[in-house]
């Protein structure tokens, strides 16, 4: 005890900053004075912490989440007792998101929500609602508190009603909407009507960040200015908000024009996650990435071949994502294209080459990098990245049902052959990049994707 007081608290709270929430949590394990600076509220400012069934936490667990001052939670189910204990508990929140619910609910459920003045950031994901999920006079108490919206896999009483009510929250900054259904049909979601959407772009000013679910695949395509409301009737001038972030989810090739983005000059990152290509169809992309100068971040996910739009993406971008099949020849094309990327994000594959051979000369100001790799592991080739004079990240990914296979067999992962290589890149860069070693599931789902994020 006395030798872990010969440095001031405030330096050791800096060193726990640099821990992962487990090893947080096995510290606080050591002693009443570990335990103290592990709840020091710096350390858990950006956590979120998960609550189920209430009734089961002791008064010390909630003692403990009010001196580390946690105001995000997520929550399954709510009785009505248990509504008020988190009032009471926990009256600080400033962010709740509601997740599976596995029930249908009614409108006064979320009334609850006006009794936290401090909220901010609101998510409702997997869950029914046979009434209109906001009512009138929660809407009306969340108009000007709320700035962060997610909705993610809920099936609706009535969509447009829904969007209606959501146009009136004038400080919202961040939006998500991926919408399941609508009522109790299998397959009824339906694009949101263009003058509705409009209403919704021209009352959200302050809107920086929309993700929105193209499920819905109409029997035409949607109208050239379906993303872009003019400021009156008959006007040519965009009226919208200025984006910075656009995601499109579950997009066909066919549901938006070639000129859709055209309006969208203030964007700084672009994702488009599509469902699925048709034979024939020309790829939007190209067309899509011309006018945006400022792009600074690019994810595509799915889709054409990379040949199809390489040649307009912009100079500006710095962290690209491709979760597409990619060979060196398509590399050799895109990096020109980005003369100063920094953050990589790839898919290694048995079409792909040695990619890891040529990425340094492709991309040498790498400084993260990513390579996603299927039913295959890291080779020797990967000794080349220590070439990357400023990489300080390197996370490798395999499919979890790869590593399973492998683990039955009696080859865990990380395997010996893929730690040495590890430990030998690590020698060559002289412990300057950081490895990390993930595995995932094969279709897994983008839950992360469906939170919020900060500004």
């Amino acid at each position: 005890m006395e030798q872990l007081q010969l440095l001031p608290p405030e330096v050791w709270v800096s060193v726990f900053g640099y821990l992962s929430t487990e090893e947080r949590h096995t510290v606080r394990t050591c002693c009443r004075y570990l335990k103290k600076l592990i709840d020091h509220p710096s350390l858990w400012r950006a956590d979120t912490v998960v609550l189920s069934d209430l009734r089961r936490y002791t008064y010390g667990f909630w003692d403990t989440l009010r001196h580390r001052k946690l105001t995000r939670v997520a929550v399954r189910h709510l009785r009505r007792k248990e509504w008020r204990r988190l009032v009471k508990f926990l009256p600080s929140l400033t962010a709740v998101v509601f997740v599976d619910g596995g029930r249908l609910y009614k409108q006064k459920y979320l009334d609850n929500l006006s009794r936290f003045p401090e909220l901010r950031d609101l998510g409702v994901r997997n869950a029914t609602w046979d009434e209109p999920m906001l009512g009138r006079g929660l809407s009306e108490q969340l108009r000007e508190r709320l700035t962060h919206l997610s909705v993610c896999n809920v099936r609706l009483t009535c969509t447009v009603e829904f969007i209606h009510t959501v146009a009136h929250l004038v400080n919202l900054r961040y939006l998500l909407f991926h919408q399941q259904g609508e009522g109790y049909g299998l397959d009824t979601v339906r694009p949101v009507p263009r003058g509705v959407f409009h209403e919704l772009l021209l009352h959200l000013k302050k809107l920086k960040h929309l993700s929105w679910g193209m499920r819905g695949e109409p029997p035409e395509p949607l109208p050239d200015d379906y993303l872009s409301p003019p400021e009156h009737p008959g006007a040519t001038r965009y009226g919208g908000p200025a984006l910075t972030t656009l995601e499109l989810v579950d997009y066909p090739e066919t549901i938006l024009p070639e000129d859709a983005l055209r309006s969208m000059t203030s964007l700084r990152s672009l994702t488009v996650r599509y469902r699925y290509i048709k034979e024939g169809i020309e790829c939007r992309l190209k067309s899509w990435l011309s006018p945006l100068q400022q792009l600074e971040t690019l994810t595509i996910i799915g889709g054409n071949s990379l040949a199809t739009y390489t040649t307009t993406i912009p100079s500006s971008v710095t962290r690209l994502t491709l979760r597409v099949a990619i060979t060196l020849k398509d590399m050799d094309s895109i990096a020109p294209k980005v003369p100063a990327l920094e953050h990589l994000d790839i898919e290694q594959n048995r079409s792909s080459g040695s990619l890891c051979r040529r990425i340094p000369m492709l991309f040498p100001q790498l400084r993260t990098l990513r390579i996603r790799f299927f039913r295959r592991e890291p080779e020797k080739d990967l000794l080349s990245l220590h070439r990357l004079r400023h990489l300080v990240q390197l996370e490798l990914l395999v499919e979890r049902s790869f590593i399973l296979r492998d683990y039955l067999n009696g080859h865990p992962w990380p395997s010996p052959c893929v730690r040495e290589l590890i430990n030998q890149l690590r020698e060559l860069s002289e412990n300057r990049i950081t490895v990390i070693t993930t595995m995932r599931q094969r279709n897994q789902l983008r839950e992360c994707d469906c939170m919020w994020e900060g500004d």
